[in-house]
């Protein structure tokens, strides 16, 4: 699905296909467009990396882990709001998440309301230009 002009993009990666897909359809019913991808090398080879507003990543997934995604998309010259997404809680994992930079870090199963006000902190963050 490609993101209407004008319109912020939403990416969803997550090694569980199904989990990717229900929560890029819920972002969409929020009216903002989305992809989703199963992992983080899928990401990083699509032509999205460039368009994404927001990057929606599960911390666990094998190969590349979340934060490493979100590591590897961060530079001095972009920066790309992340929501991390995790099924197994890990306080220690959380802080190092916020600490990076994160707009936020949801447990599974996670409420959509906050996974909604996190995309909006997240967009209105969005520094689709390099840093000045």
């Amino acid at each position: 699905m490609m993101a209407v002009k004008d319109k912020p993009l939403i990416a969803v990666v997550d090694d569980d296909e199904m989990v990717g897909e229900a929560t890029r359809e819920l972002v969409e019913t929020f009216g903002i467009s989305a992809v989703s991808f199963s992992s983080a090398e899928a990401f990083l080879n699509s032509d999205c990396v460039s368009k994404t507003a927001c990057l929606i990543a599960d911390v666990h997934m094998p190969g590349m882990s979340g934060l490493q995604l979100y590591r590897k998309v961060t530079g001095p010259n972009r920066r790309i709001p992340v929501i991390f997404i995790t099924a197994y809680p890990d306080e220690r994992l959380r802080e190092d998440a916020l600490q990076a930079g994160a707009i936020g870090y949801m447990y599974k199963p996670f409420d959509p309301g906050r996974l909604l006000d996190c995309i909006r902190r997240a967009i209105g963050h969005w520094e689709g230009e390099p840093d000045s």
